[in-house]
């Protein structure tokens, strides 16, 4: 039988503590001093000041506190397959498996993200060293997000561009592109996304015609084709690089890519316990 979900008994204990820590931790979040800790806590990138090791692991049980969607949907998604691949691995190996494909997550989202701030890091230093209007602006429009409708932004461009010589706005604008600079590179993430797709990962890989009645659109699909349509989905997303986007959708990638590495492990190590 490849369905999980025909007999299912209650929820097993591991997944059942995992959600409950991340509730818990929602509403620890939501009540806290969140700006402290979210510095100490959120998953921050190698280039920022913020960074410290044990992110990669306390960032995925925080959640947004802006979005309770965003909570229940990964809890949704970690009861649903995490309940059916703790009952085929057991605890142990399951509990494994979810931190290394988090831990995993982080780790290729902040590779890529800080790829991905080499260019702003060049462009800011070369426009420190030569400020200007139409070079603020390029660089601006580049790389801040939702630039076009900062009301306050543009009122300061249009008060540039009629006196370009002021010392007063070429010095405030070496002061925004450093906040920007700042603003992207201390840019936090949290969630337990990353973790949630390698769940998704196992799932389709260990149960891949079982049916899933989605949600949006609420169609049935196979899991194998609901793991390739959301891996898809992710790259090319991520692949975008909008900065209004602020999913982070490598972060996704790389739960996926550390579970597919992990389900490749754990069945050669299966099938060499049977070799005499």
């Amino acid at each position: 039988m490849d369905s999980p979900f025909s007999t299912r008994p209650s929820t097993p204990t591991v997944v059942r503590a995992l959600i409950l820590i991340n509730v818990l931790a929602y509403f620890l979040y939501l009540f806290a001093d969140e700006q402290g800790a979210t510095e100490i806590l959120a998953l921050h990138n190698w280039l920022s000041p913020y960074f410290k090791p044990w992110q990669l692991i306390t960032g995925m049980f925080l959640h947004s506190t802006s979005s309770l969607f965003h909570l229940f949907f990964n809890m949704l998604a970690l009861w649903m397959f995490g309940s059916a691949m703790e009952m085929r691995w057991g605890p142990q190996r399951f509990l494994a498996y979810y931190l290394i494909c988090g831990i995993g997550a982080s780790v290729l989202h902040n590779t890529v993200v800080a790829f991905q701030l080499q260019p702003m890091l060049v462009e800011a230093n070369v426009y420190l060293s030569a400020p200007g209007y139409t070079s603020f602006e390029a660089f601006i429009s580049n790389h801040l997000p939702g630039s076009y409708n900062n009301t306050q932004l543009n009122e300061f461009l249009v008060a540039w561009y009629n006196d370009r010589l002021n010392p007063g706005y070429i010095n405030e604008s070496i002061s925004l592109v450093n906040e920007v600079v700042d603003f992207r590179t201390n840019m936090p993430t949290v969630g337990a996304s990353g973790a949630v797709y390698g769940l998704l990962l196992a799932f389709g890989m260990t149960f891949p015609n079982a049916m899933i009645l989605l949600l949006i659109p609420p169609i049935p699909l196979k899991a194998k084709y609901l793991v390739v349509v959301y891996g898809l989905i992710e790259l090319s997303m991520g692949l975008r690089n909008n900065l209004e986007d602020n999913v982070a959708h490598f972060a996704h990638l790389g739960g996926m890519l550390f579970g597919v590495l992990l389900i490749l492990y754990y069945r050669k190590q299966d099938g060499n316990r049977y070799v005499n």
